[in-house]
């Protein structure tokens, strides 16, 4: 049993050119249909992978190219905005200090213009004094000239010499 186990093996690897040969022509006609039929789909397929490929990668370069330019822009804007709120805060806190200065001068020239009023209605009310001091003393005048003289002079003629006595006392 075992030498026909031998020789069976035997004709396994013996080589027969017959068999060979319709194993090559097999192969070549296989080969032949698989390029004819299979292998241009296979090709076509393949390269529209490819081309799938090559556009995807295509896409994603300009997508990366976009977003670099999005972003250089979104920079300049950020920058730009940054300039523009600095701006914006100088000419605020200048603004801010102008309105100060312009308070401050109006306040002044408001207190200076109360003091002016005030300088001026102590002015009148001081002449306003005067004059009325000026009248008593005028009236109390006459009325010790008259007492003393015992007779009454025209009353407006004494108070007419009396008022230049006062005049020339109060410029000396």
């Amino acid at each position: 049993m075992m030498m026909s186990l031998f020789l069976a093996g035997s004709s396994l690897l013996s080589f027969n050119t017959g068999f060979a040969i319709w194993i090559l022509i097999s192969l070549v006609v296989f080969l032949g249909i698989m390029y004819k039929f299979a292998l241009p789909p296979i090709i076509k397929g393949i390269e529209e992978r490819e081309h799938s490929i090559q556009s995807s990668l295509d896409a994603a370069d300009k997508a990366l190219k976009d977003a670099e330019k999005i972003s250089k822009d979104n920079e300049e804007v950020v920058r730009e905005a940054e300039r523009t709120a600095q701006n914006i805060r100088k000419e605020a806190a200048k603004e801010v200090e102008e309105f100060r200065a312009e308070r401050m001068e109006k306040a002044k020239e408001d207190a200076e213009k109360l003091i002016e009023d005030a300088k001026q209605s102590i002015d009148q009310e001081k002449q306003k004094a005067l004059n009325e001091l000026r009248k008593e003393v005028t009236d109390l005048t006459i009325e010790a000239t008259t007492r003393l003289l015992q007779k009454n002079v025209d009353s407006e003629t004494n108070r007419k010499l009396i008022d230049e006595t006062i005049n020339d006392l109060s410029k000396n």
